[in-house]
């Protein structure tokens, strides 16, 4: 569907879509606020806590476990969504949000609270202009999508490569530049297709509440990965 055709479709059904879709749109952005608050409390407490942290990180495997468990959830419900009640849904992003702030703990203890704070606020200020690039845009943004998912593919396999091959600090750097690139591009997308997705809806019901609830997890993940390569970039450049 086209940009165009997208608006048309908001104009011509006002009536249907002057309540809801506003209402549903507003349900992603305190969705996704909500996860990210949880996933913030839940970092802080257990790095807070020296007995958590020597139980997670006492041990590789409690920690790629956690990783696994994180990323089979997040499939799951992803997989799932369709078929779960937006209670069970709810529960588990909820779930999946404190899970990865158990992961993101990590953060509290390689960096200083004010790198955390200026990072975090640079990255709302990122997606908060990128987010509204792809609400306001006319310009159809379906192809760059697919682009943008080819990239992060080859991000993954980079990182993976440098990791255990290349272990070059300049090369991590480079791919940190990029990975903030595909993921500003992602939220103007991510963004753009809930629109489009809600803008079908023309009602509050549980269905189109769901697809809510994925758009929150979209854009909450995108927060999440641009945080993270904006951290990246900073504790290289202060090295």
């Amino acid at each position: 569907m086209e940009v165009n055709e997208l608006e048309r479709m908001i104009r011509e059904k006002e009536g249907s879509l002057s309540m809801a879709f506003p209402a549903l749109m507003r349900k992603v952005y305190v969705w996704m606020t909500l996860a990210l608050l949880i996933t913030a409390v839940t970092a802080y407490g257990v790095a807070a806590s020296p007995g958590l942290v020597s139980t997670i990180y006492s041990s590789k495997a409690v920690v790629i476990g956690l990783f696994v468990a994180e990323i089979a959830l997040v499939m799951w419900i992803t997989a799932r969504l369709d078929k779960l009640s937006l209670q069970t849904a709810t529960l588990l992003f909820i779930l999946y949000s404190v899970l990865n702030g158990v992961v993101l703990s990590s953060v509290f203890l390689a960096f200083q609270l004010g790198t955390i704070a200026k990072v975090f606020f640079i990255t709302a200020g990122t997606f908060g202009a990128t987010a509204a690039y792809g609400y306001f845009t006319h310009r159809d943004l379906t192809r760059l999508g697919s682009l943008l998912m080819m990239l992060l593919i080859g991000v993954i396999i980079a990182t993976v490569v440098n990791v255990f091959l290349i272990k070059s600090t300049m090369f991590d750097l480079v791919i940190s530049y990029i990975g903030v690139a595909v993921f500003v591009g992602l939220t103007a997308w991510d963004t753009q297709s809930i629109k489009r997705m809600l803008a079908m809806q023309t009602d509050m019901g549980e269905g189109a509440q769901k697809i809510a609830l994925f758009g929150a997890l979209n854009l909450y993940l995108d927060f999440i990965n641009l945080f993270l390569y904006i951290l990246r970039i900073f504790a290289r450049s202060d090295s």
